[in-house]
C-alpha cells in the first residue's frame, strides 16, 4: 500500500493504471478524490476516446460532483462533464466524464455487457456498501474477465478495509492518500440522552450560533425528525440572518441546491440533513456539526417479505465521517449527542446492505444477466441464500422466471423498467387490461413515503390516489401533500406514462380498480377478512387493521405495507379487491380441492369443493359424488372425535363387550374390545361395516353385537359361552344374568331364596373365578354381598333371616337353607 497526498498521488495513479486494470484507492474525507481523479485521467491514451463513469450512491451527490467538476474547467454541466440520474440527465456527445447513480450502471451493463463506450468505471464511496454498488462491481468484474480486459476499474473509499476487497478482485494495486482535513474539536454529552432529540438539538444549535462562527450541519435520522426540529427552530427566534434549510434525498434539486450553496455575506444557515450529507457532498461554509448519532435504514424481513424502515445507531466509521464534515474548509466543532461510554458500544462499520435488503431485484438482475447461481460472480459478501431463493420464488410467481429458473420475456420486460419487480409486473399487466394510467399513479405513490402520513391512520390506498389527484389538479386548497412531494410524484407519473407509451389525458380510472393492480404487484399479500379487522393473507400470515376503517368490512384486500410486530402485523396501506377479479386474473394459480370432513354440527360427513389461493379459501360448495373410501375414512375420524357413544349401543352389545373384556383380562389371547382398544382400531373392526353410511342417523343401522361376535371364531364362541356364560342356572330353575361390567369381579345378583340348597359359590372361567353374589330380598333389595356362599349360610343367614322374616312373612324362611327347596315365589296360600 502506497501513501501519497492526493495531488501527488495522481501521477502514481496514472502509472499504476498503465500496469493494472483494477485499483483500490483509499482516501479520507477532504482528499478531493471524487473530482481530481476523473479530471486527471480523462485524457489518458488507454481510454481510447471512451468515457469515464463515476458512480455515486446518491442523486444529489452525482449532480453536485458533476457541477463542481465542470466549474473547475470553466464549463457548464453537460459538456465535458455530465451526469445521469433517474429522471434527469445532462450529458452530450462530447461528455468524457459522466457521473451516474449506481442503479444506472446496472442498466448500462444489461444493455451492453462489454461497456464498449466506457474506458473506466470509478466506484466512489464504496465503503457505503450499497447493494447496487456490490452488484455493479460484480458485473463489471465479469465483464472485464469475459469481454474487456482493457476496462479499468477504480474502487475509491474513505474508510474501506482494503484487504478483503483486494483479495476478492485479485491482481490489483492499492494506493492510499493522506488527504487533507482540519482539526475538529469534539464534545460529548455528559449523561445519556432521555426522550426525543428535538430539545437537545435546539439547545446545541443556539449554543453553536452564540459561541462559534460559520454554518451548522445537523445530522438527524429522517424527514420526520427534520420537520419537527425545523418547526422548533422557526419558533426560536434565531434571527433574521439565520436560515434553516432541510436536506434529504427526496427533495427537489432546487431545494437541495439551496442547502448546499454557501451562505450570503452576513448570513448563516442551519442545515438539517439525513445521512445523505455524510459523504460525497460538501455543504459549503459548515464549521459546526451536531450529530444525533442516529440513522434510518431499510431492513428486509424474510418473515413478512416486506421492507421496513428502522432507526439505528450510526457506526464509529459513520460518526467519523460526519465529524469530518466540520473540518473540510477549516477548523471545526462537533457536538455528539451521546456519551463517550455509549460510543464505546458503537459497531465499527455499517452492515453491508446486501444482508438486510430484499433480494428480489438482485435476483431479477442476475437472471437478466444470465446468472442462475450468484456464486458464479465475485462478491465481497455473498447474497444470503435463503433471502435470495425467496426472491426467486416471487419472481416465478410474477412470471419473470420459468420452471427452470431462467428469465422469461416478461421478466426481461420487467428488468428493463428498472423499478422493483413487483411494480414492474404491475405496470406491464396494467397496460394489457387498460388500467395503465392508474398503475402509473400507484407506482409513483409507492415510490415515495406515505403522502398522508401524519394526516390519517386509514390504510386505504384509494384515499392517497384521490389526495394526489386533488393536489395535481389544484382542487385541494389545504395542500394536504407538501408541494415538493406531489410535484415529484407528478414527474414520476409522467415518466411511467412514457415507459408504457400512455399519452397524458384526463381519463382517470376509478380508484376501486387499484385492488387488482396491486394484486399483480403483491400476489402473495391478497388477504381474506376474518372479522374484527383481522385478515388472513395468501402466504398464511395474519394481518390486522389498527382501527375501524374503510377496509374493515372488505371481504378481500391486498396488503401493501405491513409491520413486522407479533403474530399479526398492523396494516398501514392496502386496497380492496373483488372476489370476481381474483378468480378471473389468478385462475392459473387457483387450487381446486375436494375436502371430505366430519361436520360436528350436522353429525355427518360432508364433501365440499374448495377453490383456494394459497392459504385462503375463496369459494366452497357441496359435492354429491365423492369417493366412498374417503367418506369411510372421514366417518371413522368423526367417530373418533365424537366418541363411541355415537354408535347404536344395545344392552346385548354392551354385555357381549363386557364378557369379552372379562376373558381378555384373564387370558390376553382373547380379543381386546375395551373402549380404548375399539377407538384405536376402529378402522379395522368397524370400517368394513361403514360402506354407504355417512351420518349419525345411518349409523343406527349397525348391529354392534353381531360385529363383536364376528370377531370370534365358531369355536371361540362355544368356549366363551362355557367359561363366560351370559346367564347362570340357579337352584330355583331360573337363568340369572351375570354382570361382567367389573372384569375382575363378575356379579350375580339373585334373590336369596333362589339359592336354597346350593352349598358352594357358582364360578366362571372354568371354576377359576367365583362370582360375587349380590343376595337380594324378595323385593330385589340387596341384603348381603359375598363370594363365599357356604360361609354365608353358616354365619350370616340366620341374622338376615330374622330381619327378612318379619318384613316378608309370606315368603319361606327355613331354619336350614341347605335342606330347603329353592323357590322364586312366595309360600302357597292355604
Amino acid at each position: 500500500m502506497t501513501h501519497f497526498p492526493i495531488i501527488n498521488l495522481l501521477p502514481q495513479l496514472k502509472d499504476t493504471l498503465n500496469s493494472y486494470s483494477k485499483v483500490v484507492l483509499v482516501a479520507p474525507p477532504g482528499a478531493g478524490k471524487t473530482t481530481q481523479v476523473p479530471l486527471a485521467l480523462m485524457n489518458e491514451p488507454w481510454l481510447k476516446g471512451r468515457k469515464i463513469l463515476v458512480l455515486e450512491p446518491r442523486r444529489i451527490a452525482a449532480r453536485s460532483a458533476a457541477r463542481y467538476m465542470a466549474s473547475l474547467i470553466g464549463e457548464e454541466v453537460g459538456s465535458t462533464v455530465g451526469y445521469r440520474v433517474r429522471l434527469d440527465t445532462k450529458a452530450g456527445p462530447d461528455t468524457k466524464i459522466e457521473i451516474i447513480t449506481e442503479g444506472i450502471l446496472t442498466r448500462l451493463l444489461q444493455d451492453d455487457a462489454a461497456l464498449e463506450n466506457i474506458g473506466m468505471v470509478i466506484f466512489d464511496e464504496f465503503h457505503e456498501r450499497s447493494i447496487h454498488a456490490d452488484l455493479g462491481l460484480a458485473l463489471c468484474l465479469q465483464s472485464q474477465d469475459l469481454f474487456r480486459e482493457d476496462l479499468k476499474l477504480v474502487i475509491m473509499s474513505a474508510t474501506l478495509d482494503v484487504e478483503p476487497i483486494a483479495a476478492m478482485i485479485g491482481n490489483c494495486a492499492v494506493l492510499k492518500s493522506e488527504g487533507r482535513s482540519y482539526p475538529v474539536e469534539t464534545f460529548h454529552l455528559s449523561s445519556r440522552l432521555e426522550g426525543n432529540i428535538e430539545s437537545i438539538v435546539l439547545i446545541k444549535v443556539n449554543e453553536a450560533l452564540k459561541n462559534y462562527e460559520g454554518d451548522i450541519l445537523v445530522f438527524l435520522p429522517g424527514i420526520r425528525e427534520i420537520r419537527r426540529v425545523e418547526q422548533r427552530l422557526s419558533q426560536a427566534n434565531l434571527g433574521c440572518n439565520v436560515k434553516v434549510l432541510p436536506l434529504y434525498g427526496s427533495q427537489t434539486f432546487d431545494e437541495q441546491d439551496a442547502a448546499l450553496k454557501p451562505s450570503a455575506s452576513g448570513s448563516r444557515k442551519v442545515v438539517l440533513a439525513t445521512s445523505i450529507a455524510e459523504t460525497s457532498l460538501t455543504v459549503e461554509g459548515v464549521q459546526v456539526v451536531i450529530d444525533s448519532g442516529l440513522m434510518r435504514v431499510s431492513r428486509f424481513s424474510p418473515r413478512t417479505a416486506m421492507t421496513r424502515l428502522e432507526t439505528i445507531r450510526v457506526s464509529q466509521a459513520a460518526a467519523e465521517q460526519r465529524r469530518g464534515r466540520a473540518g473540510r474548509q477549516g477548523p471545526g466543532i462537533c457536538y455528539r449527542l451521546w456519551t463517550k461510554q455509549e460510543e464505546a458500544g458503537f459497531v465499527q462499520s455499517n452492515t453491508p446492505e446486501i444482508y438486510d435488503t430484499d433480494m428480489t431485484p438482485l435476483a431479477l438482475e442476475l437472471a437478466a444477466w444470465g446468472t442462475v447461481d450468484p456464486k458464479e460472480l465475485r462478491w465481497l459478501d455473498d447474497p444470503p441464500l435463503a433471502a435470495y431463493n425467496q426472491g426467486r420464488e416471487l419472481l416465478y410467481q410474477l412470471g419473470a422466471l420459468d420452471k427452470n429458473g431462467l428469465i422469461t420475456k416478461h421478466g426481461r420486460d420487467m428488468a428493463a423498467l428498472g423499478c422493483h419487480p413487483r411494480l414492474a409486473h404491475m405496470l406491464i399487466k396494467s397496460a394489457e387490461i387498460g388500467l395503465g394510467q392508474l398503475a402509473c399513479e400507484i407506482a409513483a405513490i409507492l415510490g415515495e413515503r406515505d403522502i398522508l402520513r401524519g394526516q390519517t391512520y386509514d390504510a386505504d390506498i384509494g384515499l392517497r390516489i384521490e389526495a394526489l389527484r386533488n393536489n395535481l389538479s389544484g382542487y385541494n386548497q389545504k395542500q394536504s401533500i407538501e408541494l415538493s412531494l406531489y410535484r415529484r410524484i407528478g414527474k414520476e407519473i409522467k415518466y411511467w406514462q412514457m415507459c408504457l407509451g400512455i399519452s397524458e389525458n384526463n381519463n382517470k380510472h376509478d380508484t376501486g380498480a387499484s385492488g387488482i393492480l396491486l394484486a399483480f404487484a403483491y400476489p402473495d399479500r391478497i388477504a381474506q377478512n376474518r372479522g374484527n379487522g383481522r385478515f388472513l393473507m395468501r402466504n398464511g400470515r395474519g394481518a390486522r387493521l389498527g382501527s375501524i376503517q374503510l377496509l374493515s368490512e372488505a371481504a378481500y384486500i391486498v396488503v401493501i405495507e405491513l409491520d413486522d410486530k407479533g403474530e399479526e402485523g398492523y396494516i398501514h396501506r392496502a386496497a380492496q379487491i373483488d372476489l370476481e377479479n381474483i378468480l378471473n386474473y389468478f385462475s392459473d394459480q387457483l387450487e381446486v380441492d375436494i375436502t371430505v370432513k366430519w361436520d360436528k354440527a350436522s353429525q355427518s360427513v360432508r364433501a365440499r369443493r374448495q377453490i383456494c389461493l394459497g392459504s385462503i379459501c375463496l369459494k366452497e360448495e357441496p359435492v354429491s359424488n365423492t369417493n366412498s373410501v374417503d367418506v369411510q375414512k372421514e366417518l371413522v375420524q368423526g367417530i373418533k372425535s365424537e366418541g363411541l357413544e355415537i354408535l347404536p349401543w344395545t344392552k346385548a352389545a354392551r354385555r357381549f363387550q363386557e364378557r369379552l373384556i372379562f376373558l381378555n383380562n384373564i387370558d390376553c389371547t382373547w380379543p381386546d374390545i375395551s373402549d380404548e382398544a375399539l377407538l384405536k382400531e376402529i378402522d379395522i373392526w368397524l370400517g368394513p361395516h361403514l360402506i354407504g353410511i355417512s351420518n349419525k342417523k345411518d349409523l343406527q343401522r349397525i348391529n354392534l353385537n353381531e360385529i363383536f361376535e364376528s370377531l370370534l371364531t365358531w369355536e371361540q364362541r362355544q368356549i366363551m359361552d362355557r367359561i363366560a356364560p351370559s346367564h347362570v342356572l340357579v337352584p330355583s330353575g331360573q337363568r340369572i344374568m351375570v354382570d361382567y361390567s367389573i372384569p375382575t369381579k363378575p356379579v350375580l345378583a339373585v334373590r336369596l331364596q333362589e339359592l336354597f340348597g346350593l352349598s358352594e359359590t357358582p364360578c366362571v372361567a372354568g371354576g377359576k373365578v367365583p362370582l360375587t353374589l349380590h343376595l337380594l330380598s324378595p323385593a330385589f333389595r340387596p341384603v348381603q354381598v359375598t363370594t363365599d356362599l357356604a360361609s354365608f349360610w353358616k354365619h350370616g343367614y340366620h341374622e338376615v333371616k330374622s330381619d327378612l322374616k318379619g318384613r316378608y312373612p309370606k315368603h319361606f324362611w327355613p331354619d336350614n337353607p341347605l335342606l330347603a327347596a329353592a323357590t322364586s315365589k312366595a309360600k302357597p296360600r292355604k
